[in-house]
Parts: structure tokens; sequence; C-alpha cells
């Protein structure tokens, strides 16, 4: 059996190859049942969130991640999201791989936000908003930077300090990277605002979008949380990983939808629609569109599938 280290996996598979995996994912589809998640209550710290994700080819290989969300771990300077993947032969059934599951988890989060940006945002996006300095935020700019011509990136975090040294770490691979303390101005300036923070209350105001931004939203994964106010749901067409998740888990979709501001009907379509041309993506230069993922254990077996393939054994 095979053990896949996350530097195998930035090694060997690219931003772009994980974007065009999901595509064909997405595409061609998989048995992938709604992920179990559980309250872990911990004292002292918000509570942790346990997550199970089994997905399968029919006579093919399958596979289940086995991962915690851990709000108290940004405190520690630990990813907030850790966990394992385990691929199974397809023929027998054994497991033929252990895939390190925190930087999957990652890579394939973020290929899936830009393979939504490639049907969503403007072709000639250069101007990206990261809102979140965590382990998403350096793979969501790499990700989005494989589809679209971004060429300038302002980062926010609640903590400075931690926004400024993301900014030099991303300037260092060839971007016009800053810090700011200033996220309305910077969100007012963005052609693609990406979220990926554990808020549950609204960070992005919807009268702070300019005529034809895209938003990227990643961090909300329960319905107690939250990145953007009603508005930005009610000013943009809505678009999701899946339908039957983030219409049940994202917190930004369900909490708009309790609230009256939108309805489910709103949400024009997911990823599956997108890459099977059964719905539109922009339409137009000027409106504003919106992405919201919780995560889809498709995403995780054909990412792992694909670094299982690219990496030597």
């Amino acid at each position: 059996m095979r053990f896949v280290s996350a530097e195998d996996i930035d090694k060997f598979v690219s931003p772009r190859d994980l974007v065009e995996a999901l595509r064909d994912g997405f595409a061609h589809g998989c048995e992938a049942p709604l992920r179990s998640h559980f309250n872990m209550e911990r004292s002292n710290e918000d509570d942790a969130t346990f997550l199970i994700m089994p997905a399968w080819q029919k006579d093919g290989a399958a596979g289940v991640k086995v991962a915690a969300v851990v709000p108290g771990n940004s405190a520690r300077n630990l990813p907030a999201v850790s966990g394992t993947y385990i691929l199974l032969d397809a023929v027998t059934g054994q497991p033929s791989a252990v895939i390190d599951g925190t930087k999957l988890t990652t890579r394939r989060t973020a290929a899936a936000s830009a393979l939504a940006a490639d049907y969503l945002a403007r072709k000639d996006t250069t101007d990206m908003m990261m809102v979140g300095s965590g382990a998403m935020a350096p793979q969501l700019i790499r990700a989005h930077a494989s589809v679209r011509p971004i060429k300038n990136v302002t980062i926010w975090n609640r903590n400075g300090d931690k926004a400024n040294k993301l900014a030099g770490e991303i300037a260092k691979l060839g971007f016009n990277a800053t810090g700011t303390d200033d996220l309305e101005g910077a969100c007012k300036a963005a052609d693609l605002i990406s979220c990926a923070t554990l808020s549950t209350e609204p960070l992005v105001r919807g009268d702070w979008l300019r005529d034809g931004t895209h938003v990227d939203l990643v961090g909300a994964f329960k319905p107690s949380m939250r990145e953007t106010d009603d508005a930005v749901m009610k000013k943009c067409r809505i678009y999701v990983d899946s339908f039957e998740g983030a219409s049940a888990e994202g917190g930004d979709v369900v909490q708009a939808i309790d609230s009256g501001a939108i309805a489910k009907s709103d949400i024009i379509g997911d990823l599956f629609g997108l890459t099977r041309g059964e719905v539109k993506g922009r339409e137009s230069d000027g409106e504003c569109t919106v992405f919201k993922s919780v995560g889809h254990s498709l995403e995780d077996f054909v990412a792992a599938v694909a670094v299982v393939k690219a990496a030597p054994k």
C-alpha cells in the first residue's frame, strides 16, 4: 500500500491539473452520498466537527475521507482542517493508497472554486481579494490564477500581521500582493472576492460589490456560519458545488433562504450542471455572481485518483 504525502501532492499535481480532473469528474459523476458530520464538543473553545465522506465508481475504485475541522487550531498555528484519505483498489477493494487528507482537502477545495470561476468570473479578472489568511488562502490564490490572469492580490485577516505575512509569501510567487485592514475598500476594488474563514457573522456586504464581481465562498460549511450578508445573495446570480449539500449546509445560502431574501429556486446551477452544459454560467460582464461550496466527496475521490496516478510509485 502506498502513502502519498503532502509534498508529493504539491510536487506532482499542479492547480490546473486538479481543476481539469474535477471538471471531468463532475461531468461524468460517481456515487457520492451526502457526507456524515458530527459535532464534537470542546471546552474553552469552539466545537469541532468530525466528517466522513465516501465515494466510489461503479465497477471502479472507492475511497473515503476522514477529517476534522477544529476552529481552535488557529490559536495553535495549525490548519483548521485535517484528515486522511484512504483509496481502495477497484478490483479487490483492498486499501491501495493512504493520502495526506489535509493537503488533499485544501487543494481540491481550491480547485473546485477555480473550476466554478472558470464559468463565472470575467475573463479579464486581474484583481483578487482574499478574505482570510489560513491554509486555504494560498491554495485559492494559486488555483484562481490557473484559470484567470490574476496579477494583484489583496489579503485581509482579523489579525493584520497574518495577512501581511501571507502577502509577503504570495509576492514571492510573482503576484503584486499586499495586506490590508480596509476590508470594505479592498472588496469594492476587486474583480474576484474569495472568502475562506470560519466566520459566523457576515464579512462581505452586498453594497461593496461593483458590477461584474465574482464572489467565491469557501468557509461557511455549516448553517450557523456565514461570510456574506443577504444583500450579496440578492445581488448575485447564485451557483453552488452541489444543490443537495449547499442548500442544506451552506450557511450563506441557508440563512438567506430562511430570511426570505432568496428562494431555493434562485440557485441557478451547480458544478454538475455547469460542467455538463446544462446551465449557463456568466452571461454578461456587468452581472455579479457568487459560488458557494461546502465540499463534496466526489471532489476528494477525483482528486485522490488524480494524485495517485501522478505521483511516482
